[in-house]
């Protein structure tokens, strides 16, 4: 992996590290939601850290360049983290259509008084 790589994993970790400890402080972000960031962050410094490592594995699953195998694990990230605020979406879905359910009978009964 070359070093240019290397250093731009980096100051994109740090950069998102330092965007989550922000959001945090600002009270936009929630201190569970920011783990899966700051670890993301974690295993692209690691990643840069170890290139060696990221080097065996892309070999060994026959990637024709480490970068590649580094843009799998970022997309492959991101992916993860889609699906789980996707599943966040749909629990806060139903959550609002109960609310409305509730409202609705709770309009309807004072209706009827």
């Amino acid at each position: 992996m070359s070093i240019t790589l290397r250093v731009l994993l980096i100051i994109a970790s740090f950069f998102s590290f330092l965007l989550c400890l922000k959001r945090i402080k600002q009270e936009k972000l929630k201190i569970t939601n920011s783990v899966v960031w700051m670890l993301g962050s974690l295993s692209l410094v690691l990643m840069a850290v170890f290139s060696n490592v990221v080097e065996w594995i892309a070999v060994k699953l026959g990637f024709i360049a480490p970068v590649n195998f580094v843009f799998l694990v970022m997309i492959a990230f991101l992916l993860m983290q889609t699906f789980i605020d996707n599943i966040r979406i749909s629990a806060l879905n139903e959550k609002i259509k109960d609310l409305n359910h509730y409202i609705a009978l709770k309009e309807l009964e004072d209706e009827d008084k």
